[in-house]
């Protein structure tokens, strides 16, 4: 980065993209290895940043980088909060998405839970926007199933 303008570009990315990284992480690696997957994305991210910052969608770009960065080759589960760190979630919601298929686990997470769109999703994971809303769609379809929850008319 070569002016004092890059520097405060990439520091206001950074508020913003820092803890849709972090919380994106958390439903993909063990929690000892999230804080590892930030850092390597923001490295490259301030190492690249006259790339990074033209793309059209940087955090997912990034979600990718940190991934390879830091997850081992054997897949990652979802962790299991305490119940007494989450109470307004339903304590079989968490069982049923550890349930789910990896990439509909994966979708679900980002779009509903991290509140990613699903064109973000996308890009992080490297599939089409029609395999999202697929994955997606499945995703609730089978949480819903297991839960015994009716879809909204």
């Amino acid at each position: 980065m070569d002016t004092d303008s890059d520097t405060d570009d990439f520091d206001c990315f950074v508020r913003e993209a820092e803890p849709r990284l972090r919380r994106a992480y958390g439903g993909h690696l063990a929690p000892h290895r999230v804080g590892d997957a930030v850092g390597s994305a923001l490295e490259y991210a301030w190492t690249n940043w006259d790339r990074v910052a033209l793309m059209e969608h940087p955090v997912g770009y990034l979600f990718r980088v940190g991934l390879s960065k830091s997850r081992s080759r054997k897949q990652a589960r979802l962790p299991t909060p305490p119940p007494n760190e989450m109470p307004q979630v339903e304590p079989a919601l968490i069982r049923a998405v550890q349930q789910l298929p990896r990439r509909q686990r994966e979708v679900v997470w980002l779009v509903e839970a991290c509140e990613w769109t699903p064109t973000e999703a996308a890009r992080a994971l490297g599939v089409s926007l029609s395999a999202i809303r697929t994955h997606r769609s499945r995703g609730l379809e089978r949480l819903r199933r297991q839960l015994g929850v009716k879809a909204n008319a």
